[in-house]
């Protein structure tokens, strides 16, 4: 029985030790549940703060749509709304309920939550650390390359299907016809 502890001891370090620092982060999830940031560190992760009520709330539409078309190929896209600039609605669920009848979202939601200063959760104060950019506005975006070997900084302006950012990704997605035979 001993032996066994051991082995399983030993396989759970090798798990945490193949997660990067800067995403060993399990955050609540918008409607429930936890979103564990481990899961995608071995392909491209599109972290985006978001807020319903925003000029640029029309990016859910190109964020969903990236990840509809690129996601079977191993993109990531997470939202992580919040109300630092003040234009979120109150609620995780009014934030939920907003996004599914508005826009479709069907990637992962983080609860409602900081992303600048000293409150900023801690994915947030990782990112800003790893770029030395904080957002300063909604719709800020970080591309976190595999293995979170390189993390870009999207400022909100960009769109998220620029070519500036598809291209920064698409090096590192499973070619379109590996994804299309997979299970």
């Amino acid at each position: 029985m001993k032996r066994w502890g051991v082995v399983l001891m030993l396989w759970g370090q090798a798990v945490l030790a193949a997660c990067p620092a800067l995403l060993n982060h399990t955050v609540p999830g918008l409607m429930g549940g936890q979103i564990n940031l481990c899961q995608y560190a071995d392909r491209p992760l599109l972290v985006v703060n978001t807020a319903s009520h925003c000029g640029f709330t029309p990016q859910f539409t190109q964020l969903e749509s990236l990840y509809k078309q690129y996601g079977p190929r191993g993109l990531m896209v997470v939202g992580f709304p919040s109300n630092d600039f003040l234009q979120e609605l109150d609620s995780n669920s009014e934030i939920g309920a907003f996004c599914q009848a508005n826009y479709g979202v069907t990637f992962p939601m983080a609860g409602k939550g900081h992303v600048r200063g000293g409150d900023a959760q801690p994915v947030f104060k990782d990112l800003i650390a790893a770029t030395n950019d904080a957002p300063m506005w909604n719709f800020h975006k970080y591309l976190v390359l595999p293995g979170a070997s390189k993390v870009i900084s999207i400022g909100t302006r960009t769109k998220p299907d620029a070519p500036e950012v598809v291209n920064a990704f698409l090096p590192y997605l499973q070619p379109e016809t590996q994804a299309a035979t997979k299970p």
